[in-house]
């Protein structure tokens, strides 16, 4: 059976830069030549912080080292590639861990060699894929049955494996062979992969290799610790809850037990036979988790600290629908509680304020994210959202800082205005509010609508004037009025006219209990009003 190398072999996909060509390449070209390439294009986005992750990263950074200070990273990132030495350094470094990375074999990558289950069977690779049935894991949309297990390219299996460690489902397990703690089989209480239990933010760049110096962190090489491959392979047994020895090791943190099995085909070698078993549990988050924005719960007694927990994305819910959250490079109080942005981004705010990345710099920010259901033993739905970020933005004192979240915040504000206009024509109509949970919201429509738009100021506000930016600002005002008021129509078209005949409850003092439509369209007139000023000013004028 032919041997499949992680180093050179194609496994990898990238978009190159020059032709927008998709190639698969080894770990050793996508970092030589990484600023050739712009980015991963994968089966499922939350494969990428799992490549870059367990793979990509730990190996910039083992192999040529974290930025010392803020003038080494800005005289790395402004070269826009690694050098000549950069490049041997890597090549040297995959040279002498060259057995640790293949698929298969007596140390495969990230996996137990010769790892069986205590009851002596295998499970279908589908219990690797995301999108796959398997037990209760059915997603709506699924092409294959659990019988019927996908075969597996072994480049398409790595890259399920690394979405595993990072991203696997909770509860039970299959019982490793030699595993003391495996009880009737299997293991229980298996917490998701470490990356399920965040918010995940990854800043981006023009390229793979800015991407790859957006995401280290800048400090001392001496607090990496170590990644799985320079570490004795690891057996069936998983030891209790352990703490990460530095970044490396919870960059590559093994959650699972895991052996891909692989068979020869006509087609080629192919995976449809894994093993899952119960991995490396975390006693707890590292507050140095670089990839995660935080919220602080209010402590319990006042003599505690506030207890700060990452903050996950919300399922159906634009990034940019949290934006001042996202700038907190600060830790800020907002109504929905204490936040603080990533680690990460706060670095981009410091390297932005010395003159390290200019202000115009097109920066992009991806969130990823899982939502599981059941015990977290299903994966309910993936998060996956990519905006632009003007790097200014993350100095609070910036006017684009207070132009971008004036602008989501009015956003949000007509949304809720449409909500209750709805809420009240069905009131008088006889008929209940649409539940918030429930159905579709004429407001979650409206910024369905306004999404475009807000990504539209988000990438071209960098780098602009004060006074460019408040014409922006009104350029914006009056789109997102034209949009609410076209909105507010198909609210006011669903009800019949009778509904605004004025109504009185019997006798002929009381009061009219149903306002006519001349009110209705004068309140929500002064609400746009009050929303959106510049515009309503702008209008008056005209």
């Amino acid at each position: 059976m032919d041997q499949f190398d992680l180093v050179r072999d194609g496994w990898l996909p990238l978009r190159r830069r020059h032709d927008d060509a998709l190639l698969e390449v080894g770990i050793e070209r996508a970092l030589t030549e990484a600023d050739t390439f712009t980015e991963l294009v994968v089966e499922l986005a939350t494969q990428v912080p799992a490549l870059l992750r367990q793979v990509l990263l730990p190996v910039v950074a083992d192999a040529v080292g974290l930025p010392a200070d803020r003038a080494e990273w800005r005289k790395r990132f402004e070269a826009g590639a690694f050098n000549e030495t950069e490049r041997d350094q890597i090549r040297l470094y995959l040279a002498n861990h060259h057995g640790r990375f293949q698929a298969f074999g007596q140390t495969p990558f990230a996996q137990v060699g010769q790892l069986e289950a205590a009851s002596g069977g295998t499970k279908g690779s589908g219990l690797l894929v995301a999108t796959e049935s398997t037990g209760n894991n059915v997603p709506l949309f699924a092409a294959r049955t659990e019988a019927e297990p996908p075969a597996l390219t072994p480049a398409e299996a790595m890259r399920w494996l690394v979405h595993a460690h990072c991203w696997d489902t909770a509860a039970i397990k299959t019982g490793a062979k030699g595993d003391a703690k495996v009880k009737a089989g299997k293991t229980t209480g298996n917490p998701t992969g470490p990356l399920g239990q965040l918010g995940v933010l990854i800043p981006t760049g023009h390229t793979l290799y800015e991407t790859l110096l957006l995401n280290l962190p800048i400090g001392p090489t001496s607090v990496l610790g170590t990644p799985h491959w320079r570490r004795p392979p690891a057996g069936p047994a998983w030891a209790a809850a352990g703490y990460p020895d530095g970044l490396l090791d919870l960059w590559t943190w093994q959650s699972r037990r895991i052996g891909l099995i692989p068979e020869d085909t006509p087609q080629g070698v192919r995976v449809r036979r894994v093993i899952v078993a119960a991995g490396d549990r975390m006693r707890e988050l590292p507050e140095w988790e670089p990839h995660t924005a935080w919220k602080y719960d209010k402590p319990v007694a006042k003599t505690k600290a506030a207890d700060r927990k990452p903050r996950r994305h919300v399922p159906g819910k634009a990034i940019w629908r949290g934006l001042e959250a996202l700038l907190a490079v600060h830790r800020s109080d907002l109504d929905s509680g204490s936040v603080e942005t990533s680690s990460l981004l706060r670095q981009v705010a410091d390297l932005r304020a010395l003159g390290a990345l200019q202000e115009d710099y097109p920066l992009r920010v991806e969130a990823f994210g899982i939502t599981y259901g059941t015990q977290s033993a299903v994966i309910d739905d993936v998060y996956h959202d990519r905006i632009p970020l003007p790097v200014a933005a993350l100095e609070p004192d910036a006017e684009v800082y207070g132009v971008l979240v004036e602008m989501t915040s009015q956003a949000e504000q007509l949304a809720r205005v449409i909500n209750h206009l709805s809420a009240d024509l069905r009131r008088a109509a006889g008929l209940d509010p649409i539940p918030w949970d429930k159905g579709q919201r004429p407001g979650e429509q409206l910024l369905h609508r306004l999404d475009p738009v807000v990504r539209r100021v988000l990438d071209h506000a960098g780098g602009l004037s004060d006074e460019q930016l408040e014409a922006v600002l009104l350029a914006w005002e009056q789109v997102a009025y034209r949009i609410t008021r076209e909105g507010a129509d198909a609210v006011f078209a669903t009800v019949p006219e009778s509904v605004f005949a004025p109504r009185h409850s019997g006798d002929e003092e009381a009061s009219v209990t149903n306002p006519g439509l001349g009110t209705v369209e004068w309140r929500l007139r002064r609400d746009l009003s009050a929303i959106l000023p510049r515009a309503a000013e702008h209008r008056r004028a005209a």
